[in-house]
C-alpha cells in the first residue's frame, strides 16, 4: 500500500505547491513510484510540471465527481516513476457541487484505491483554503506536511490547520497524523528567521524537519518552464535541498515502518 501525503496550509504564498512538485519530483528521481495529484482549482502543480492548462482535458475534477477512474487520469511527466493526475478551473465546481452528496468527504479516498498499490508514494497538493477539496484530501491521506515561512505569523494560520487535522481524526480519519513541518523560503542569514526557526522548533520539536527550503531563483524560476528544479537546474540549493528532503521524509516513513512492524 502506498503513503498518501497531503501537502496542506490554507494560508497562500507559504511554498505549497513548490513543495508538492518538488518533493513527488525527488521521491520519483530516487526510485520511488510517485504519485502527485492535484487538487487546487488553479492547476499549478499540473502546469508546474509541464502539462499546458487545458480545461477540456480530464482530470481531478472528473475524478471526484466519479466521472473517471483514477487509472485513466494518470498523465506521464520527464520523470520516469512520476505520474500527475491534473487539476483544472473546473475543480472550483466541486466545492459546489459535492455538497450535497452522501459520504462528499469520501470521495477522493475511494477514488485513489484502485491505484493505491501501484504507487509507494501519493502526494496531495491542496488548495489555500480548508474547504470540501482539502477536506477531501486530508481524509484520503495517511498524514499531512505543513509547509510554512519562518515569519512571526506563520503559528496563527497553521494552529487552524491542526485544529481542522483533529478533527477529521476524531470523526472522519481516525489514523490522520502531522508528517511534519517544513520551512520553506528561508534564509539562514536573518535574526528573524533563525529567531522564528528557533521557536518553531520548540513549539513543534521532532516534527520540525531538519531540512529547510531555501530562498532560491532557480526554484522560483522552475515553474515557469514547466519542470521541477531537479530537471530545470539539479545544482541548485533549491533542487538539492527537495533531495535531501525526500530522503529525510522516506527515512522517517521507514523507521515508522520499522517500530510498528509493518512492511514498506
Amino acid at each position: 500500500m502506498s503513503r498518501v501525503i497531503a501537502v496542506a496550509n490554507q494560508k497562500g504564498g507559504v511554498g505549497k505547491t513548490t513543495t508538492s512538485i518538488n518533493l513527488a519530483a525527488s521521491f520519483a528521481a530516487s526510485g520511488v513510484p510517485t504519485l502527485l495529484v492535484d487538487c487546487d482549482p488553479q492547476s499549478n502543480s499540473t502546469s508546474g510540471l509541464g502539462l499546458a492548462r487545458d480545461a477540456e482535458r480530464l482530470g481531478s475534477y472528473q475524478l471526484l465527481m466519479g466521472d473517471a477512474e483514477a487509472a485513466d487520469l494518470l498523465q506521464p511527466t520527464e520523470i520516469e516513476q512520476l505520474k500527475v493526475i491534473p487539476a483544472s478551473k473546473h475543480l472550483i465546481g466541486a466545492n459546489i457541487e459535492l455538497v450535497g452528496v452522501e459520504y462528499r468527504e469520501y470521495r477522493l479516498r475511494h477514488a485513489l484505491g484502485s491505484v493505491q498499490d501501484r504507487f509507494r508514494i501519493i502526494v496531495l497538493d491542496c488548495p489555500p483554503a480548508l474547504d470540501l477539496l482539502t477536506l477531501n484530501a486530508l481524509v484520503a491521506a495517511n498524514s499531512v506536511l505543513v509547509p510554512m515561512q519562518a515569519e512571526y505569523f506563520a503559528l496563527e494560520g497553521v494552529s487552524e490547520l491542526l485544529d481542522t487535522i483533529e478533527r477529521i481524526r476524531q470523526d472522519l480519519n481516525p489514523s490522520l497524523f502531522v508528517e511534519g513541518v517544513l520551512l520553506t523560503m528561508f534564509d539562514e542569514r536573518t535574526n528573524l528567521a533563525q529567531g522564528v526557526s528557533s521557536e518553531l522548533k520548540a513549539y513543534f520539536g521532532d516534527l520540525l524537519y531538519e531540512t529547510a527550503i531555501p530562498r532560491n531563483v532557480r526554484l522560483a524560476e522552475a515553474p515557469s518552464h514547466g519542470k521541477p528544479a531537479l530537471l530545470y537546474d539539479p545544482r541548485s540549493k533549491g533542487a538539492e535541498s527537495y533531495l535531501r528532503l525526500a530522503h529525510e521524509v522516506l527515512s522517517r516513513i521507514q523507521s515508522r515502518a520499522v517500530g510498528s512492524g509493518q512492511s514498506t
